[in-house]
């Protein structure tokens, strides 16, 4: 493999990134206990999310409420931020896995959810785990094109029916131990919603400069996470091996381009488990201080871990300061994007 996409931007900037997290909170401790009778008789141990995966609880939605409406409120909050209307909003890009159809699209009920103008281009972007990232870069590129002035990007997941069908799966009689460890990122899996508003750079002095960076495919990779309603499948050394070579490779070639990131400030990176954060600041040698963590409580968002995580960051983070978003997402497709607070 050679070569990654580069992208730069000129004059588009981050106003503002929220996050709202699902209001109840499952432990670990309390999965265990939904499938202690599959732990009973495959001889597996407990407290294996929290001792392999680090994920000691994750958030579902309460009763009655949806992944959507996450979405939809963290936009809100997100326009509120950044001090803009909903009238002034060119695009609205929904980055979710989740979705409950096929058509029309999820972004169709946030764009009219938030009040946003007929003129609103809306729609979905899915891309895995990386979504929402490649969502900022394609409306950076409308902005500096001149089409739009402001986008909102949003994503909100619902890990709650992928879970209760896992526990089921893996409770009856016949499931075996492979079983389990194939589904066991499943069980890593959380609700949340996020979003963020992009504008001009020069309308807003001291907002978020978004500078660009890398972005690179593994497609070869295709068939080691596969997921859909009922349940997720991964090949998880797999998955591990392929993406750690695909961020090592990426990230070598974009030195050689001049992006510098070896004494960033931050490095915000999509929440999966502490042998996946492990294993990347390894690989590239990151400042362990520098890479806040946020799966142990969150579990892995999907999407809106990303922006999520960066939202929690954003209140320490100071004027200067140098930020790389680091995503990988399954296909696989890695991007690393930096930001100038």
């Amino acid at each position: 493999m050679t070569g990654n996409f580069t992208f730069q931007h000129s004059n588009t900037a981050l106003l503002s990134v929220t996050s709202v997290e699902a209001p109840v909170v499952v432990s670990s401790d309390e999965f265990d206990k939904r499938l202690a009778p599959s732990l009973k008789r495959l001889r597996l141990s407990r407290r294996l999310l929290e001792r392999v995966a680090g994920v000691e609880e994750r958030r579902w939605w309460a009763p009655g409420a949806d992944f959507d409406d996450g979405a939809i409120e963290a936009g809100a909050k997100a326009m509120a931020e950044a001090g803009i209307e909903p009238h002034q909003v060119g695009l609205l890009i929904n980055t979710s896995v989740t979705r409950r159809n096929l058509e029309p699209s999820v972004a169709v009920k946030i764009h009219h959810g938030l009040g946003l103008p007929s003129s609103a281009l809306n729609f979905d972007l899915a891309n895995a785990c990386l979504g929402f990232v490649n969502g900022i870069t394609l409306a950076a590129n409308m902005i500096e094109s001149g089409q739009i002035d402001y986008a909102l990007i949003v994503a909100g997941e619902d890990s709650q029916k992928v879970a209760e069908a896992t526990f089921a799966r893996l409770n009856r009689e016949d499931s075996t131990r492979e079983d389990y460890l194939r589904e066991f990122a499943s069980l890593t899996l959380g609700s949340g919603a996020a979003a963020a508003v992009i504008g001009r750079a020069d309308a807003h002095p001291g907002s978020h400069r978004i500078l660009g960076g890398v972005s690179r495919a593994g497609t070869e990779h295709h068939e080691l996470c596969v997921g859909g309603h009922d349940g997720m499948y991964t090949d998880t050394k797999g998955l591990l091996d392929g993406g750690l070579e695909l961020v090592v490779t990426a990230w070598r070639e974009a030195q050689e381009q001049g992006w510098n990131w070896t004494a960033m400030d931050r490095y915000v990176t999509h929440q999966v488990s502490t042998s996946y954060t492990n294993a990347i600041i390894k690989a590239v040698e990151l400042d362990r201080q520098r890479v806040p963590i946020t799966f142990p409580k969150w579990g892995n968002v999907g999407p809106a871990s990303l922006p999520m995580t960066l939202a929690q960051e954003a209140e320490s983070l100071n004027p200067g300061d140098r930020v790389l978003c680091m995503g990988v997402g399954s296909g696989l497709n890695t991007t690393m994007m930096e930001i100038a607070w």
